[in-house]
């Protein structure tokens, strides 16, 4: 797992190809990281020193989760609703002992496509499910959650912390 100021984790990830033996690779290695870490309940690509637009993620970890897509993996994942925003605390893996109040959309709609097969799946999700994946692709805008907090008074400092 990289951590901050790792130069990938703040450089745009580049499209793949899901159907490219590599793109799945990448993606069963994200699963095998993300299932390997309890605490984490998200993981995108760059933090595992892979510059690809890959996400992994299982909200349904979480005991505040309302909404659970399961377990996946989506490719060229890209946000295409917002609605109901509000603040509230996330950390990060490539971030450790800090959390902070961060301003996101409560209910999201998602396009992405499945490695292997290429199909595009539309996932729809709330609450802290659509605040995790918000997390996770800012990672692949070359994102940390940190950019998104007004300023230091907003940080709060944690014994271990997670994505999302």
């Amino acid at each position: 797992m990289l951590r901050a100021p790792h130069p990938i984790l703040s450089a745009v990830a580049e499209p793949v190809d899901p159907a490219a033996p590599d793109v799945v690779a990448a993606a069963a290695d994200l699963l095998a990281t993300l299932r390997r870490t309890p605490s984490l309940t998200g993981l995108a690509a760059p933090q595992i020193g892979l510059s690809r637009r890959l996400i992994a993620f299982d909200a349904g970890r979480h005991p505040r989760s309302r909404s659970s897509a399961g377990e996946r993996v989506l490719a060229n994942p890209r946000l295409v609703g917002a609605s109901r925003w509000s603040h509230g605390r996330e950390g990060c893996a490539s971030i450790a002992g800090l959390t902070a109040d961060v301003l996101r959309a409560a209910r999201i709609t998602v396009l992405g496509r499945l490695p292997g097969t290429g199909e595009t799946v539309t996932i729809q999700a709330d609450a802290f499910e659509a605040r995790c994946i918000q997390h996770q692709l800012d990672h692949l805008d070359g994102l940390l959650f940190l950019d998104r907090v007004p300023g230091v008074l907003s940080l709060h400092s944690e014994l271990h912390s997670c994505d999302a």
